[in-house]
């Protein structure tokens, strides 16, 4: 894997990105202290080595009518690779569920799901998430209130380096101390 270096400019913009991606490169060289072209040129860099995977326009799920959060539990009947991967293909093409999740523990997989109402619940567990290739049991935690939701990572968590930089192997090493 390529060892990729960061320094606190790119922390910063990659922070000012997160928190909106239609920022502008002028308005990011004042927050971060950079030239424009320096930005844009940063930004470029952090696109091409993979850090910004794509731009979103994150939705209001309650103003579309999107009002009942599920976290499912799935355990299926026998493990083996054909059976999860016949599972993970299935929830793949299933678009209620936003995210799923191999898990340890007691089920085998973790889902987040999103439908308007109870009975788009019921007719989903029943008539496609039940029905998925080797599901045998399903354990679901109806959300009742939303106290936290992100999509912006921890990148106050990422040192760099006293020269400003920080490398991957570095962050490594201190996981490990």
């Amino acid at each position: 894997m390529q060892e990729i270096v960061l320094d606190k400019f790119d922390l910063q913009i990659l922070d000012q990105l997160q928190r909106n991606a239609r920022t502008s490169n002028n308005a990011l060289s004042e927050r971060v202290h950079l030239s424009p072209s320096q930005v844009s040129r940063r930004i470029q860099h952090l696109e091409e080595i993979g850090l910004v995977d794509s731009y979103v326009a994150l939705l209001n799920p309650l103003a579309l009518g999107l009002r009942v959060t599920v976290f499912t539990n799935v355990s299926l009947e026998r493990h083996g690779m054909n059976q999860s991967d016949a599972f993970d293909e299935g929830v793949r093409k299933l678009d209620e569920v936003l995210e799923c999740y191999a898990v340890t523990g007691e089920a085998d997989y973790m889902l987040r799901v999103l439908v308007p109402d109870l009975a788009s619940l019921s007719e989903f567990m029943m008539h496609k998430l039940l029905r998925l290739p080797g599901v045998s049991s399903v354990k679901s935690n109806v959300v009742l209130q939303e106290i936290k939701r992100t999509t912006r990572l921890p990148l106050n968590q990422l040192k760099y380096a006293p020269t400003g930089n920080v490398t991957t192997a570095q962050r490594r090493k201190r996981a490990v101390r």
